[in-house]
């Protein structure tokens, strides 16, 4: 069922407010399927401005994946200032006049650690110690893709 309703929602550019100097925010948090060997990667990059995922990949730890999500940003969004952690990837994808790396402390990446905890609090899959699993890729990524799909939408009504 949760199959039938990602195949029917638009693409998640098009739940997209338009900014016109946006700030992305990146980061990456770990997830499982079936057991906890089965580590899932997920990576965001969400818009500081509307708080809406701008783009996001499901996969492994690795500089090839980072590299997939820079290229699920949409255009709009290439030329922002995007702020990450320091895992070596970012740096070796983003353009240097493009990336900051910071630490957690600074606050340029709070908001993203925000929707990764919010992610966690509502979607029990994502707990790193839980009962509640995927039990196929499939099912964990179509669960994630709502779940994007509804927090965009909701933060476009919200702030129009």
């Amino acid at each position: 069922m949760a199959q039938k309703k990602v195949a029917g929602l638009p693409d998640l550019a098009e739940t997209l407010l338009e900014v016109e100097r946006p700030v992305l925010e990146l980061d990456e948090l770990w997830s499982f399927v079936l057991k906890k060997a089965h580590k899932r990667w997920v990576w965001l990059a969400l818009c500081r401005q509307t708080r809406q995922v701008v783009a996001y990949v499901v996969g492994d730890r690795s500089e090839k994946t980072c590299r997939r999500l820079w290229q699920a940003i949409p255009e709009a969004f290439r030329g922002a200032q995007c702020y990450t952690d320091f895992w070596a990837a970012y740096a070796n994808v983003i353009p240097v006049e493009q990336h900051t790396a910071v630490g957690k402390g600074s606050g340029q990446t709070a908001h993203v650690e925000r929707w990764n905890l919010t992610l966690r609090q509502r979607l029990a899959r994502f707990v790193r110690r839980t009962l509640s699993f995927s039990k196929s890729s499939v099912m964990h990524e179509a669960c994630l893709r709502l779940f994007i799909h509804r927090y965009n939408c909701s933060h476009a009504l919200t702030l129009m």
